[in-house]
């Protein structure tokens, strides 16, 4: 066989596969077996890159990063429906077409809670997806929904000009765990699957998209060349057919059926991979929607029946403090038990102690909860005259309830903070992010690794990591004799790091790359930090007042103090060993923006660093250059506005190499 027969027989199969895998969740081989495929395909891509087709699942992993989307005008406008919120209103939708039609049959879906794009195949091949927008002009997000493994990329029909419409979503068990991912890495969390679904299909960088694991359900047909359809469930069969992952329909006539359907489908929502707010009730006969056509924002033929959040009443037993892995003290309410949107629930979020006192939420009280997008149960507020007598107002600890540690509220004063550098509520967070890359940069010791390490009970605090041996790594999962002795080796080539990897890594409040590298080059050792004044500290560029007292009060505790003597016991360096080259760009400030050929922009900051200069993220007057790469976007622009100079690549590297008295060019 040559490469070409391979290589169509891997794209077929991995394909086939893949719609099994994505589409109709019924996998036939293992990821294993996927994976060594896929892999041999992309070796030959590589040998024979002339050879690479748009269907080729190699093309799924996010192309280069964007600077804008594009504008796309819909050649078929994306309407929006009419919401409705009750059954008379149900009714008389029906009642108005029944004068008009009244045989007429409808087709009754759940409303997914996503984003709304259209997807366009020319002759078969997928060549451009966009957002709604506006219903007439969307955004093209084409190299996103790429990403997207139940969108096919080539159709078994090759119509001239096919266009359809669906709804890209996060199934709720990717967003759980898109969250505790977050949660350990320190980010903000998402706010539910819809906006976190969004937000992913408008990220400039497609690799990320890739990484969110969006999926998609398509429940209408726009436009098809060559093909003619007479109602919309037979466009629906049709796009089935064709590989695309659709909705689930009912065909129904009467409005008490219709009405059934809409709450069958409220009690089964949770059984669904993805949020529903509604159920969409649409005219069946696509002659009979052309009659009676649409207003200027909706059509006439199609309704959207919004579901209201489920409301019951319990009883609050008692109120629980957990900690979690970022540190924050979370009030969780244990209820009575009560059936609510599908679930038993038995806990509900509090939030904070802001959330506590606005509601004047009391151990005992009665109280209404609903499911805040469905997913996470909350007290709405206390049922007025059914509070027990000596009922408490509730306030949370002064420590942790963990380990002890004194709480601090963060500087929006919504949330309390454990401070303990071993709190074992946060380990998982702090290990992880004490060997992360641009910490300790210790390799082979990520967050699945770290938290086999914690569950085995090897290691508790940063400190245990140096104690590690390779016959302790080798019985973890997927850790053989070769990857347990790099990661030992890369452990114990860590203690030689430079200074400020150590205090960045010790994970201070407000204390990133930039502030790190500051106070040791400012201070020297960390013996000097840890007896540096409050006037020392706010003494020094990017360290305010707040920042400082961050400082002080983690060097103050006495788990930060154990961990420090442990480390220097353990051999790492605490001392200050880069050397500036040279201090020509002192005073200077430079903002990196566009894709740089030479060096990435973290290597061009640490340049920059070392001749005494500063590399910030944001344009403004007091910025001294501009160092302007390929496909540089808005911070190019603003430096153009406010007259500040701008740097290629190549003028960059001759400032570098100039002599150290000459700081233009």
């Amino acid at each position: 066989m040559d490469y070409q027969e391979e290589m169509k027989r891997l794209r077929d199969t991995l394909n086939a596969h893949g719609y099994r895998y994505y589409v109709l969740d019924d996998p036939q081989i293992s990821d294993y077996e996927y994976d060594h495929m896929l892999r041999r395909l992309e070796d030959l891509e590589r040998e024979h890159p002339e050879e690479i087709t748009p269907d080729s699942p190699t093309q799924r992993v996010g192309g280069p990063i964007l600077t804008q989307f594009q504008e796309v005008k819909h050649p078929v406008p994306l309407e929006s429906l009419q919401d409705v919120f009750d059954g008379g209103e149900v009714e008389e939708f029906l009642t108005h077409i029944r004068e008009t039609f009244p045989d007429a049959e409808y087709s009754v879906e759940p409303k997914v809670d996503g984003l709304s794009v259209a997807l366009e195949y020319r002759d078969g091949v997928f060549v451009r997806g966009a957002t709604r927008g506006d219903g007439r002009i969307g955004e093209d997000v084409t190299e996103n929904l790429r990403t997207i493994r139940s969108i096919p990329m080539t159709l078994p029909e090759k119509l001239p000009r096919l266009i359809v419409r669906g709804e890209v979503y996060m199934a709720r068990s990717v967003f759980e765990e898109l969250n505790r991912q977050r949660e350990i890495e320190g980010k903000p969390l998402m706010a539910n699957p819809r906006n976190a679904a969004a937000g992913s299909l408008r990220q400039l960088d497609p690799k990320i998209a890739a990484r969110r694991r969006l999926d998609i359900a398509v429940f209408n047909l726009q436009l098809a060349e060559g093909r003619t359809f007479s109602t919309h469930t037979e466009t629906i069969d049709y796009l089935a057919s064709q590989q695309f992952k659709t909705i689930s329909y009912r065909r129904l006539r009467a409005g008490e059926e219709i009405m059934e359907e809409i709450r069958r489908l409220n009690d089964t929502r949770m059984e669904r991979p993805f949020d529903m707010d509604g159920a969409v009730i649409k005219l069946n006969s696509l002659s009979e929607r052309e009659v009676l056509g649409s207003t200027a924002k909706c059509p006439r033929w199609a309704i959207a029946y919004k579901y209201p959040p489920e409301q019951k009443e319990t009883v609050l037993r008692d109120i629980v403090v957990q900690v979690g892995r970022t540190g924050v003290l979370t009030p969780k309410a244990e209820l009575e038990p009560v059936r609510l949107a599908g679930t038993t629930v038995t806990f509900a979020t509090l939030h904070n102690q802001d959330y506590i006192t606005q509601k004047d939420i009391r151990i005992g009280d009665t109280v209404v909860v609903q499911k805040a997008g469905e997913i996470i149960p909350e007290i709405v507020s206390v049922v007025p005259g059914k509070r027990p007598a000596g009922a408490q107002p509730y306030y949370l600890p002064h420590t942790c309830p963990v380990c002890g540690a004194p709480v601090e509220r963060d500087e929006d004063g919504a949330a309390l903070r454990c401070t303990g550098a071993e709190c074992p509520a946060q380990r998982l967070r702090h290990l992880t992010h004490f060997a992360s890359r641009n910490a300790m940069d210790i390799d082979g010791l990520g967050p699945a690794v770290m938290n086999q390490l914690i569950e085995s009970g090897l290691v508790k605090t940063p400190a245990d990591l140096y104690d590690l041996t390779p016959a302790d790594l080798k019985p973890l999962e997927r850790m053989g004799d070769k990857s347990a002795a790099n990661a030992v080796a890369a452990i114990y080539q860590s203690k030689e790091n430079d200074l400020w990897r150590l205090i960045f890594a010790l994970g201070i409040r407000q204390v990133g790359e930039k502030a790190a590298k500051t106070l040791a080059a400012h201070f020297g050792t960390m013996d000097a930090l840890r007896s540096a004044t409050e006037e020392e500290l706010t003494a020094i560029d990017d360290v305010g007042a707040v920042t400082a007292g961050y400082i002080l009060r983690w060097m103050e505790n006495p788990q930060s103090r154990d961990l420090l003597e442990r480390l220097r016991a353990a051999g790492v360096n605490m001392t200050c060993r880069e050397e500036q080259t040279d201090r020509r760009f002192a005073g200077m400030t430079f903002v990196l923006t566009g894709a740089l050929e030479k060096f990435t922009r973290e290597e061009a900051g640490e340049m920059i660093e070392r001749r005494g200069g500063k590399a910030a993220s944001s344009v403004s007057k007091k910025t001294t250059y501009v160092v302007a790469g390929a496909n540089a976007g808005s911070k190019l622009r603003k430096a153009q506005e406010l007259g500040v100079p701008v740097l290629t690549e190549d003028e960059f590297l001759a400032l570098l190499d100039a002599p150290e008295e000459d700081k233009t060019v």
